[in-house]
């Protein structure tokens, strides 16, 4: 498929990234020369310099022949004109980024009435993810699947979980329910398990349960359960914005510490209810008094990720039980950042790369069983997918023993008229199911792409 990104910041190159590791032909505008260079030497992409809200640097990028075009400048208004003359010169789908918190309530308005494909706010995404491990604070990482009726659970294993030293075929009467066990992190290591596989203390177990289920389970293995009265916010960015928004509107007492004198107001004036405090957050003596060794959640949305490693950890050190999340924007290093204790890492350009992969390989077959959720597991070495099941094919109506399954991809569970299948050899899949996937294969746009 041919891209066009207009915008070549942090956001997309890591777009640029994960769409040149699907195999599409991508090319890059921008009108810095240091950004292009910057994507040129690391990735393999077309580079052109100039304005992308302009027809002639459209014609130069191939606007004739672009199968979908994505504007990420750091201007919202400039991605919205830039994405209508993509339109006008025949590009069927395209995808701004819209960011100014003023224009939260007027996406869908924007989307509809001027023929977008797709509006990404990377900011709001971040803060509903954020919101979801505050409401849940003993999860790593909790998702939706099927319109809501499957959670998908990441934990952490301690040594108060019943189903340590246990094998996974013997965790089902444990957990009880529709629970299973899709993948562990160990050491590193990836792993999809089989019945055999032992479980241990420390490992980073992922479940798939029904929509509901998350605080027993995750009360069930040991974990905190209840949700966060009191969040401490150290950073007053967009994210900070919309997620004292989203808490404040769920009960939770938000307060929010951020250097930027002129940046507190803006907060204060816009976040009625909310303590928006003028200070450093990396002042330890400043964050004792403040109480952040008593509060229930600790966020660091600070300007750089190792303010944020340090913060998060020095959370950690005065409030052991304390739900800390860490965004982390550009370091990489995930061998070393998995063995910190940290609770749950947030990385927006990721987040915003797989909601547009994931529209990007439902491009390819709309008609047929596509893709409808995905998200990457241990950085890049699984992906876990929901298709919609829209047509009858070489995996419908046939028993799941039977379907000869490509290795390293298992079949976790199926949603059906609302309710939730964890399969069985005998169980199939039906038109009008919904079935969730973890694999390490990458690229899979199509149900029957699961089939060797």
């Amino acid at each position: 498929m041919n891209i066009i990104i207009v915008g070549c910041g942090r956001v997309g190159r890591s777009i640029a990234d994960q769409l040149n590791t699907e195999g599409h032909s991508i090319t890059v505008i921008d009108e810095r020369f240091d950004a292009l260079d910057r994507i040129s030497d690391t990735q393999n992409v077309m580079a052109i310099q100039g304005n992308g809200a302009t027809f002639s640097v459209l014609n130069e990028a191939g606007i004739k022949r672009c199968d979908l075009l994505i504007a990420v400048t750091a201007t919202d208004e400039l991605n919205i004109y830039t994405c209508l003359l993509a339109k006008n010169a025949g590009v069927a789908s395209t995808i701004a980024r819209v960011r100014n918190p003023e224009y939260i309530n007027d996406v869908e308005a924007i989307k509809e009435d001027l023929k977008l494909s797709m509006v990404i706010n990377p900011e709001y995404t971040c803060a509903s993810e954020i919101a979801r491990l505050v409401k849940y604070p003993g999860a790593v990482k909790i998702s939706s699947f099927a319109k809501g009726s499957i959670d998908f659970i990441k934990i952490r294993l301690t040594d108060k979980a019943p189903i340590i030293n246990k094998k996974v075929a013997d965790c089902a009467s444990l957990l009880k329910g529709k629970v299973r066990i899709v993948f562990v992190e160990r050491g590193g290591e990836f792993h999809i398990p089989t019945g055999d596989f032992l479980l241990k203390e420390g490992d980073m177990v992922a479940l798939v349960a029904p929509a509901g289920a998350a605080s027993k389970l995750l009360k069930l293995l040991g974990t905190i359960s209840n949700k966060g009265r009191y969040v401490m916010i150290l950073g007053g960015s967009k994210i900070g914005f919309y997620l004292a928004k989203i808490l404040q509107a769920t009960g939770i007492s938000v307060k929010i510490i951020e250097h930027n004198p002129r940046r507190c107001e803006e907060l204060a004036e816009d976040l009625d209810g909310v303590m928006v405090i003028n200070a450093d957050a990396m002042d330890e003596d400043l964050l004792m008094s403040e109480r952040i060794d008593r509060v229930d959640g600790v966020v660091c949305l600070m300007d750089t990720d190792e303010e944020n490693l340090l913060a998060s950890l020095y959370a950690r050190n005065v409030n052991p039980n304390a739900k800390i999340i860490t965004e982390l924007g550009n370091l990489k290093f995930e061998s070393v950042i998995n063995d910190l204790p940290l609770d749950s890492v947030i990385r927006p350009k990721q987040l915003t790369g797989e909601y547009i992969v994931r529209y990007v390989r439902g491009m390819h077959n709309t008609v047929g069983n596509n893709v409808e959720t995905m998200f990457k597991v241990n950085g890049d070495q699984a992906e876990v997918l929901e298709f919609v099941v829209r047509e009858d094919s070489a995996v419908t109506s046939v028993p799941l023993s039977k379907l000869n399954l490509k290795n390293d991809l298992q079949i976790v569970c199926i949603g059906r008229n609302g309710n939730v299948i964890t399969p069985g050899g005998n169980d199939t899949i039906e038109k009008g199911d919904r079935v969730i996937v973890i694999t390490k294969h990458k690229g899979l746009s199509d149900l029957r792409n699961i089939l060797k």
